[in-house]
C-alpha cells in the first residue's frame, strides 16, 4: 500500500493552481457534481515517495513527469539525462514543472490531458 490514500467515491485531483488546464478540470469535475479532493502541488509539497507511487500508477517513469517545456523548466535547466533522485528532486523544488492534472480514483490514474478526461475515472 503507498502513501496516498484513495476512495472509490472521490477523485483526488493532484494540481497547479496555476494551471489553466487544472483549473478548468477542477470547475468541470464541480459542475458535473463529482466529489473531489483537492491537493494543489504548489501549495502542498509532494514526497518523493508520492512522486515515485504517482508515476508508478499512471506506468510512467518518474522523468516523464517533467514538462521539459515549461518556462521554468527550460530557464533553470537545460536537457539532460539524471537519475531518478535527481527527477524528484527537481520536482520537489519546482512542482510547476510536473505534468499535471493527476486524477486518482481507487486504482485508477490518469494524467488528465482535457479537462473532459475527467470523466473517464
Amino acid at each position: 500500500m503507498g502513501e496516498i490514500a484513495t476512495s472509490k467515491r472521490q477523485i483526488t485531483l493532484f494540481y497547479s493552481s496555476n494551471s489553466v488546464r487544472a483549473k478548468q478540470t477542477l470547475a468541470y469535475a464541480k459542475a458535473e457534481g463529482l466529489p473531489v479532493q483537492e491537493i494543489d502541488i504548489l501549495k502542498t509539497k509532494l514526497t518523493g515517495t508520492q512522486i515515485v507511487e504517482l508515476a508508478n500508477r499512471l506506468n510512467i517513469k518518474v522523468e516523464d513527469f517533467i514538462n521539459q517545456e515549461h518556462p521554468e523548466y527550460t530557464r533553470q535547466f537545460e536537457h539532460h539525462d539524471f537519475s531518478e533522485n535527481d527527477w524528484i528532486k527537481m520536482i520537489r523544488n519546482h512542482p510547476e514543472i510536473m505534468k499535471q492534472p493527476i486524477a486518482l480514483r481507487g486504482d485508477i490514474a490518469i494524467l488528465v490531458e482535457t479537462p473532459t478526461d475527467i470523466i473517464k475515472i
